[in-house]
């Protein structure tokens, strides 16, 4: 999708990247929502649902896993952070989870030891990079992960990851509001539709963060 300009564009913030100072974080790409098979996609299987959740699970295997594994390789070539962050309980009634995600938390059996929790075999964690489990949608309320960003010295985060309208979303707002400059990558994201998608990217595209392509962000990166 080509965003027109807008008003809105002169006032957006400018972010570029820098392999020192830029993090890769990656959202939710976990068994429990991003594998057909497990978790949600074997639940609505089930139930005989499986073709409404067709687009998602298209969508993830043919453009988030290959499309994030090559921003992983990329991060990682040039020295840059990577972070992963899950969500899920950590107890087994998910009565740790905030109330308006604890149902799909526990029908996906989404709790820390289950395989549904794991995150999806493709994109596995190297060692040393670390892992921060959410117990809400955004990455920042329920984990250390601004402490770490700023450990480690980022100034911008790069997301990608599910859902772009729930998850991935509210982690960039609160990045922008933490005073990270923002990138959301456009084929690196993903949610149940197209006019999902390309709403909440039409959203974030305004003063919340630059959007951009997975060759449009490691052009970047390799030229810095």
């Amino acid at each position: 999708m080509t965003s027109q300009p807008t008003f809105i564009d002169e006032f957006s913030r400018a972010v570029t990247l820098d392999p020192a100072t830029t993090a890769l974080v990656v959202v939710d790409m976990q068994n429990a929502t991003g594998n057909r098979n497990m978790g949600l996609g074997k639940l609505l299987a089930e139930a005989g649902k499986a073709d409404s959740s067709a687009y998602r699970f298209d969508r993830i295997e043919t453009v988030l896993i290959p499309n994030i594994s090559r921003l992983l390789e990329c991060f990682r070539a040039v020295g840059a952070s990577v972070i992963y962050i899950t969500y899920g309980a950590r107890v087994p009634d998910a009565s740790d989870v905030t109330s308006h995600i604890r149902g799909i938390v526990s029908a996906t059996r989404n709790i820390e030891g289950h395989a549904e929790h794991d995150i999806v075999a493709e994109l596995s964690p190297r060692a040393g990079e670390p892992v921060l489990n959410k117990t809400t949608m955004g990455a920042f309320r329920s984990t250390a992960l601004d402490t770490l960003l700023r450990a480690r010295g980022i100034q911008s985060v790069v997301t990608v990851g599910v859902s772009t309208n729930n998850c991935v979303a509210m982690t960039a707002m609160e990045a922008a509001d933490l005073d990270y400059g923002v990138v959301v990558v456009s084929d690196g994201t993903g949610t149940d539709s197209e006019a999902m998608q390309n709403a909440t990217l039409e959203s974030l595209r305004r003063l919340w963060s630059r959007v951009m392509t997975t060759d449009e962000v490691i052009a970047e990166l390799q030229a810095s």
